[in-house]
């Protein structure tokens, strides 16, 4: 693993997740009510929404509905890589037509992974609305996407990336700018 810089504490990387509650609430109660149901990317977008459902249901008392998409047979990058990628689990429990959802990742940036998300999206039904919800938008965009609520904007140094664990999935919270000197494609 390259060298890593902390650019944000467990603390600040919360409020930043309570901020993008928030945002959702606010849109959705303006809408006429909550409903709508969370899409999580695995592998860091699925505690990202774990706990946007969990905020969201502590304020307003409704519990969106919760998947878990693996997009790595969607990407268009799958056979440059130097090696296979890990397939995670896809559990979609309700039905995606003609319900709102959100998608959820931990990283915005070349938009890859989430251009890789809606295509997987459609092979398993035809959803309303699609929202993008992420930890932190790093503003490098290879694709014409952009997230709908985000926790915080970061633009690393050239060859830098930032990186987002949860204790969930890293033993602990943090956000970090990280060396990159082998860049991979994609996100």
């Amino acid at each position: 693993m390259p060298a890593k810089r902390r650019l944000c504490n467990s603390r600040k990387m919360d409020e930043a997740i309570e901020g993008v509650a928030d945002a959702i609430i606010a849109e959705f109660s303006r809408k006429g009510g909550m409903d709508f149901a969370f899409i999580g990317i695995q592998q860091r977008g699925v505690p990202f929404a774990r706990r946007l459902i969990e905020k969201i249901t502590r304020k307003t008392g409704f519990k969106p509905e919760f998947a878990m998409l693996d997009t790595s047979m969607y990407r268009d990058d799958i056979g440059m890589r130097a090696t296979l990628p890990v397939i995670r689990e896809t559990d979609i429990p309700f039905d995606m037509n003609d319900q709102a959802v959100i998608l959820t990742d931990d990283v915005l940036s070349s938009g890859r992974t989430i251009r890789a998300a809606l295509d997987a999206i459609t092979c398993y039904g035809r959803p309303s609305l699609i929202r993008l919800a992420v930890v932190v938008d790093r503003g490098s965009r290879e694709f014409p996407i952009r997230a709908d609520y985000a926790g915080m904007n970061i633009i690393p140094e050239d060859g830098k990336k930032i990186l987002v664990e949860f204790k969930e999935t890293d033993g602990s919270d943090g956000i970090y700018e990280i060396d990159w000197s082998n860049p991979t494609k994609g996100e």
